[in-house]
């Protein structure tokens, strides 16, 4: 069941799938009013929606144009459909109810464009916007959309959405810190925990935070250790008991304070970059070289995400996570992709760019890097065009001069299928790093001593790395066949914490 919900997820992306997600409980609120479980009207929500997505709309058009920046339909939908679930729908006087609305998707969108550094927005923007909005004019969330009626559908979605972007771990810490947090709030002021915790799972914004305003990758830390302190952050600062003097806690100002914070330890870049050139290096698959507008550091292997705007956009939209195939030792930025016969509207823009084609690069995330230490010996394992953090990490090294133990073993079907072998076999050369040609397709005699037929085996492995339980594993290639690699490993009894997968996180 799991690989049909991978395979299904794998299919769209992830700003596709949350869109989706947030249309579903938009859809499902309207249901649930018909049967009047909802305290407000199918008419108010309705009109509600369509005053916020048009307002996000044309406001994020105008500033575009303004601030002569790429305009992104989908990123304007999601945030108009995240305030019409946290902002109530037209109740009580009109005039006020739009003023609210215009107000924060004026603001939201406003964000994007203001409230940056190096073009590069710091805060959500339906969270900065509430926060604006009841400082100013006093007007706030209620996040309507926590209620136990819409729960089942929160969670449900919310789900596939956490597996997806394989954020899990960010995503539980926070809940569980909320919960714990709620209870020692209860205790410290004589309420029962009991009741505070069934509040907080069946009628707050927890879930929806959780899911949906938590993960956002634009606001989020790169790595993994610094995601969960950040989710522990917002965990604590949630419950609306917490407060510091007289400012107490609302999801949205928990959420905007520790976006500062995330931004304090993790600072953003976003990068204008220029084609230099285009290299096939396989018959399927081109690497792009850029030139960069700044400078800026990353650690070989991390991935960036890279939004194309182009015209005729497929349900995949515009952006795509891309590893960075270049060593931050080398001037220029290179990105290897594989194209498909069957290719999305975005590769076929991608396969089509110039030097004047408009390219964003920006969110530079991943823990799929190097260890500290020098001297834990290593296994890098590539199947096809998952080989491009590992040429990242060998240039890298070549570069620096810096002595590590590593066999590479590499897979793909025929030797015209194998790219960046020049630095594979540099690093050979210069600083004794093993790399294995596994052929998958070609019967042909052995062309030299480290060639191997067929598939990466436990065999192989064992052959070639003696002292494999002594290593750390890096896997890096289709779902499928890390997978496979993984559970191989799990057999020959390699450890879980001595292999690291690459993983997009689900945004591509």
């Amino acid at each position: 069941m799991l690989e049909y919900i991978d395979r299904l997820l794998d299919r769209i992306t992830m700003y596709r799938l949350l869109l989706y997600y947030l249309i579903g409980l938009v859809l499902a609120a309207m249901g649930l009013s018909l049967f009047h479980v909802l305290e407000y009207s199918i008419y108010q929500l309705s009109v509600s929606t369509v005053v916020l997505v048009t307002a996000c709309w044309v406001t994020n058009k105008v500033l575009a144009f303004f601030f002569r920046a790429p305009t992104n339909f989908e990123s304007s939908l999601i945030t108009a459909l995240i305030l019409d679930l946290i902002i109530a729908p037209f109740v009580g006087s009109a005039t006020l109810a739009l003023g609210f609305m215009l107000a924060a998707s004026g603001l939201a969108m406003a964000s994007k464009y203001i409230l940056t550094v190096n073009r590069k927005h710091i805060f959500n923007p339906a969270a900065i916007a509430v926060v604006l909005t009841a400082l100013g004019p006093r007007q706030s969330a209620n996040w309507w959309v926590g209620t136990s009626a819409m729960l089942p559908f929160v969670v449900s979605g919310g789900l596939l959405l956490a597996r997806k972007i394989h954020r899990e771990r960010m995503i539980f810490t926070f809940f569980g810190t909320t919960l714990v947090a709620t209870v020692i709030y209860a205790v410290l002021t004589g309420n029962s925990p009991i009741s505070a915790l069934d509040k907080t799972i069946m009628t707050s914004a927890m879930f929806f935070l959780g899911f949906v305003m938590l993960t956002e990758p634009l606001t989020t830390p790169p790595n993994a250790p610094k995601r969960t302190w950040y989710a522990v952050c917002i965990g604590i600062m949630f419950p609306p008991q917490f407060h510091i003097f007289s400012i107490y806690s609302t999801p949205e100002l928990a959420l905007v304070v520790s976006n500062f914070f995330s931004f304090i330890i993790s600072p953003k870049v976003k990068l204008f970059p220029t084609l230099k050139k285009k290299v096939r290096i396989a018959p399927d698959c081109v690497d792009f070289v850029f030139t960069s507008n700044r400078k800026f550091t990353f650690q070989p292997g991390q991935y960036m995400e890279w939004t194309l705007p182009h015209t005729h956009k497929d349900s995949r939209g515009d952006r795509r996570y891309f590893t960075l195939a270049s060593s931050p030792t080398e001037k220029d930025l290179r990105i290897g992709v594989k194209f498909y016969e069957q290719g999305s509207s975005y590769k076929k823009a991608l396969r089509e760019i110039t030097s004047t084609t408009p390219i964003v690069a920006d969110q530079i995330s991943g823990d799929f890097t190097l260890p500290k230490d020098l001297d834990q010996k290593l296994v890098f394992i590539a199947g096809g065009i998952g080989i491009t953090p590992f040429r990242s990490m060998l240039k890298y090294l070549i570069d620096r001069n810096e002595q590590r133990t590593v066999t590479l073993f590499y897979s793909a079907k025929t030797k015209a299928d194998f790219s960046y072998t020049d630095v594979f076999e540099q690093a050979r050369r210069s600083l004794g790093i093993q790399t294995i040609y596994a052929f998958t397709g070609e019967n042909k005699a052995l062309l030299n001593q480290y060639c191997r037929k067929g598939r990466i085996t436990a065999d192989m492995i064992q052959h070639e790395v003696p002292d494999y339980m002594e290593r750390v594993f890096y896997i890096s290639g289709t779902q499928a066949m890390t997978q496979a690699i993984r559970e191989m490993l799990h057999g020959l009894g390699v450890p879980m914490h001595h292999i690291k997968v690459d993983y997009f996180s689900g945004y591509s």
